[in-house]
């Protein structure tokens, strides 16, 4: 089976579900906490996997104690782990998570920045394996190193672009797919034609901007339109966007085209929010 290789950030999650979010000097009693294994690419990565995909995460852990939740976490999802950094010694990176009732989430988290990474060398028996990668940004050296290479053997490349980053630029003319959110606003951008227009102009082929809830705007090879999103009823959405990718993933290189594979992503997405974190709606069977 030929993989999907995804690249970025993993993170050790702590999800505190509250009442209302906290207030500047307040303190706020959970109604529960758990600690989960997440990162927008590590999230996409078990997904794909979990759907039916053979799924390969390149990212840093290291090897402190609280690193092996990580590479256990791969392990019990059968996705397989390169690290960028084996021998680091530090904290992997943490986050912490407030879920209120309506399923909002403010999440507080120090992301790649506190990490050290070498310069990272792509895996060429790994990309020979591979049929579609995606880089969430983050690690931004290895996800630009990742692209090209890919680019070189034409495996195509799709970016989960949260946000905009430093070096994304550079990145772009190694990216087939742009699955943005509304947060993704490059420089001199202030709408969404503008980033669709920007994006266009760097050489990404195919475009959509999803804004949660929202339908998905998308343009590929001159079409254009909207997808709805299916309605839910959220008990939490932490995560649903790294779900989407993961599953947009896996129904691209399983043969679906650009809006198929979309509106699937969409489904799946939407599914996730009816449970509490980001691995529960595996164990249900979608209604």
């Amino acid at each position: 089976m030929a993989e999907v290789i995804f690249i970025g950030l993993s993170t050790i999650d702590l999800v505190y579900e509250v009442d209302e979010f906290p207030l500047t000097n307040s303190k706020v009693t959970a109604r529960s906490q758990d600690v989960f294994v997440g990162g927008p690419a590590t999230n996409a990565a078990i997904t794909c996997a979990h759907l039916g995909g053979k799924a390969t995460l390149v990212t840093a852990v290291g090897n402190h104690v609280l690193a092996a939740a990580i590479k256990a976490e791969a392990r019990q999802h059968s996705v397989s782990l390169i690290d960028l950094n084996p021998d680091f010694t530090e904290l992997p990176v943490i986050s912490s998570v407030f879920v209120n009732s309506a399923g909002e989430r403010n999440v507080v988290s120090a992301n790649a920045a506190r990490v050290t990474v070498p310069v990272a060398k792509v895996d060429e028996a790994a990309l020979s394996r591979a049929i579609l990668l995606l880089v969430d940004g983050h690690y931004m050296q290895a996800c630009q190193a990742w692209a090209s290479a890919a680019r070189a053997r034409r495996i195509p490349a799709v970016l989960d672009g949260g946000s905009w980053k430093e070096g994304t630029a550079d990145l772009l003319p190694s990216i087939d797919t742009a699955i943005c959110s509304a947060d993704f606003l490059p420089p001199g951008c202030s709408s969404e034609d503008d980033v669709i227009n920007y994006l266009k102009e760097s050489g990404v082929a195919n475009i959509a901007i999803t804004r949660g809830a929202d339908p998905i705007t998308f343009q590929s090879k001159g079409a254009s339109g909207v997808i709805k999103v299916p309605s839910v009823e959220p008990v939490d959405t932490m995560g649903a966007g790294d779900i989407f990718h993961g599953a947009f993933c896996y129904f691209s290189s399983s043969g679906s085209g650009f809006v198929e594979a979309l509106a699937e992503a969409a489904n799946i997405a939407a599914e996730s929010c009816r449970f509490r974190g980001t691995r529960e709606w595996m164990k249900h069977a979608p209604d």
